[in-house]
C-alpha cells in the first residue's frame, strides 16, 4: 500500500511539473509574440507552407540528435513570420526550448559594440582614420614582427593602428604572445600580478607589449580587434561599456534579456551547450548556471541574448538606424558599416568564398561564390557556439538562428537558414529579376 500511494504520489507531482513547464511556456511564448510586430506570411510576399519547412529542417536536426534545440526567427518587411522554440534547452533536464530562451552568443557580441563606437562617431568624437594611440598611449609605436628567411625579426609598423583597422580586423593586434619571444621586462608587464586579468582595460594595456602580426591594414586577422573598439567605447564615452550599452542600446531598443551577466532570476531560461562527440551526436558541453556579475565586458565576446531582442538589433540596422521612433545611428552611417572596407586579397576565412568585411559586420560581395542564399549587400555574423544572424536589405528579409553547439562546422545548419527562408518569397520582383555576382 505504501509504495503504490508513493508511486500516485509522484506521478502524480511529475504531472503537476509537467503542467506547470506547459504553463510557463505558454505565457512566455504569448508575452513574446505580444513582443514583436507579427504578420500573416503572405501579407510580406512570404508563403506559410514553405515557412513551415524551416520547423521541418530543424526536427530533423534535433531528432537525429545533432542539436538539442532552437530557436528560429524570420521577419520581412519588418514583420515576423516566423518564430519558433523547438526541442529542449536543457536535455538532460527534460527542459523544454521556449522562444525566450537565452543563448550565448559568443562573437555576435561584435555588431553591437561596433555599433556603440560607430554612435560616437556621429557625436564628432573621432574620424575613422584616427590612431588608436590617441586613447590608448601604449599603442603610440607599435612594432610588427617580419619574416626574413629563416629569421623572424621587429620592425617599426609602417603606419598607425586606427580605428577603421580595429572595426574591420586589418589591425595586427593580439591579446596572446602566439609564436612571439617577449623580452623579461615585457614578461613582466604581460603576467601582470599573476592574475587574470580582471577588465578589458587591464587585459589590453597588459598586451600592449605583443608585436603586431602585420603592418596595420595589410591583412584581414580575426581575432582580439573588437576588444580595442570596446574599450575605445569606455575611454571616449567615460562611460563602462555595459552602463553605455545599457542606455544607448538595449533600453531603447527594448532588449530585455540581453546582458553580459545573465541575472540569477533569468538562468532557468538559459541555454544548455552541447558539442558533437566521435559519432556526430551531442553531449553535454555547459550546463546552464548562474554567474556572478563580473567587471571584464569584452567586445569580442560576452554577451546573451534571445532571438526576439537580436531582431530588434537587426531590424534597428535595415530600417537606417531607427526602431519604433528611437534612432541610435543616421543612415549614412549604417550605410558605412555594411560596406567593404577591406582590400582583395584579404579573404574573410571565417565566412567564406565571397565575403568582404565592413565596420563591425560580414558583407556579402558576390552570392555566386557563397553557401548563403542571400543578395549582394547582405550583412552578417554569427557565435562560436552555433548563433547567427543576417540581413538582406534587398529582400528586406531578417534571419535569426539561436542554437548551442561548438564546433558546429561539420554540419551545413547555418548556410541553409537562408535557404530555407529566401524559398520561402514568393511575391515577384518589383522591377527586374537580380542577377547575382560578379558580371564581367
Amino acid at each position: 500500500m505504501g509504495v503504490k500511494l508513493r508511486g500516485n504520489f509522484m506521478q502524480q507531482l511529475f504531472t503537476m511539473r509537467l503542467l506547470a513547464t506547459a504553463m510557463v511556456l505558454m505565457v512566455s511564448a504569448v508575452y513574446a509574440k505580444e513582443d514583436l510586430p507579427t504578420a500573416k506570411a503572405e501579407s510580406v510576399g512570404m508563403s506559410t507552407p514553405r515557412l513551415e519547412r524551416v520547423s521541418a529542417w530543424i526536427d530533423r536536426y534535433i531528432e537525429t540528435d545533432q542539436i538539442a534545440g532552437a530557436v528560429t526567427l524570420i521577419a520581412r518587411r519588418g514583420k515576423v513570420v516566423h518564430y519558433e522554440a523547438q526541442g529542449w534547452r536543457h536535455k538532460e533536464a527534460n527542459e523544454p526550448m521556449p522562444e525566450d530562451a537565452i543563448f550565448t552568443i559568443m562573437s555576435m557580441t561584435k555588431p553591437i559594440v561596433s555599433v556603440a563606437l560607430l554612435m560616437l562617431q556621429e557625436e564628432g568624437r573621432f574620424l575613422l582614420d584616427d590612431p588608436i594611440s590617441r586613447w590608448l598611449p601604449e599603442y603610440a609605436e607599435p612594432q610588427v614582427m617580419v619574416q626574413e628567411g629563416a629569421f623572424v625579426r621587429r620592425v617599426p609598423a609602417a603606419r598607425p593602428i586606427t580605428i577603421r583597422h580595429v572595426l574591420t580586423h586589418t589591425s595586427g593586434l593580439s591579446t596572446r604572445p602566439n609564436n612571439v619571444t617577449l623580452s623579461a621586462e615585457e614578461r613582466s608587464v604581460y603576467e601582470g600580478d599573476g592574475t587574470a586579468p580582471a577588465t578589458v582595460e587591464e587585459n589590453l594595456h597588459r598586451a600592449s607589449v605583443i608585436p603586431l602580426a602585420f603592418h596595420p591594414g595589410d591583412q584581414w586577422q580575426y581575432g582580439s580587434s573588437t576588444d580595442y573598439v570596446a574599450l575605445l567605447v569606455e575611454r571616449i564615452s567615460g562611460e563602462r561599456l555595459d552602463q553605455y550599452l545599457q542606455r544607448r542600446i538595449f533600453d531603447p531598443l527594448g532588449m530585455k534579456d540581453t546582458h553580459y551577466y545573465v541575472p540569477e532570476d533569468k538562468v532557468e531560461r538559459v541555454s544548455a551547450v552541447y558539442r558533437p562527440n566521435e559519432e556526430g551526436t551531442i553531449e553535454l558541453r555547459i550546463a546552464p548556471s548562474y554567474r556572478p556579475p563580473g567587471t571584464m565586458f569584452r567586445g569580442v565576446a560576452g554577451l546573451s541574448s534571445t532571438a526576439a531582442d537580436y531582431f530588434k538589433f537587426a531590424q534597428m540596422l535595415l530600417n537606417g538606424g531607427e526602431l519604433n521612433g528611437e534612432r541610435l545611428l543616421g543612415r549614412r552611417t549604417v550605410e558605412q558599416a555594411i560596406s567593404n572596407h577591406i582590400k582583395p586579397g584579404q579573404p574573410v576565412y571565417v565566412r567564406g568564398p565571397g565575403y568582404g568585411f565592413g565596420l563591425g559586420f560580414g558583407v556579402l560581395l558576390d552570392p555566386t561564390k557563397s553557401q548563403d542564399t542571400l543578395s549582394r549587400g547582405s550583412f552578417t555574423w554569427g557565435g562560436a557556439f552555433g548563433t547567427l544572424f543576417w540581413i538582406d536589405p534587398v529582400e528586406q528579409l531578417i534571419g535569426v538562428l539561436m542554437v548551442q553547439i561548438s564546433p558546429y562546422s561539420h554540419f551545413n545548419l547555418r548556410p541553409e537558414l537562408s535557404a530555407l527562408a529566401s524559398q520561402a518569397i514568393i511575391d515577384p520582383h518589383p522591377v527586374a529579376p537580380v542577377i547575382i555576382g560578379q558580371l564581367d
